[in-house]
């Protein structure tokens, strides 16, 4: 049974940062491409950014480049997502995902996702 885990959310004013975790079971991280999304309640889930699969190459949407940084560790099978800089626009639930066979751009699309963790709540506020 496969497992994805988030952890590392919290409160955090403007400008501050976060580093959140997804550790994984049941499942190699080196053998998927994984990514981070995040969810506003009542909203679609929106990309925030991937390792691709292979080439590690990373992909960050738009309003995150420059600040936030993802990366994992296979020795320990989890994936971060390092948060520099965040703005109230930040605010959401962040879940973690994890793809087989998955490249390029649709890595974007949520679809294309096999396994999710709950996620976490990041909350940026004075």
């Amino acid at each position: 049974q496969v497992q994805l885990v988030e952890s590392g959310g919290g409160l955090v004013q403007p400008g501050g940062s976060l580093r959140l975790s997804c550790a994984a079971s049941g499942r190699n991280l080196s053998d998927s491409s994984m990514a981070w999304f995040r969810q506003v309640s009542g909203k679609e889930r929106n990309f925030v950014s991937a390792i691709e699969y292979m080439s590690e190459r990373r992909y960050y949407h738009e309003s995150v480049k420059g600040r936030f940084t993802i990366s994992r560790d296979i020795a320990k099978n989890t994936l971060y997502l390092q948060m520099n800089s965040l703005k109230p626009e930040d605010t959401a639930v962040y879940l973690c995902a994890a793809a087989a066979s998955t490249w390029g751009s649709a890595l974007y699309n949520s679809r294309n996702y096999d396994n999710w963790g709950q996620g976490t709540q990041v909350t940026v506020s004075s």
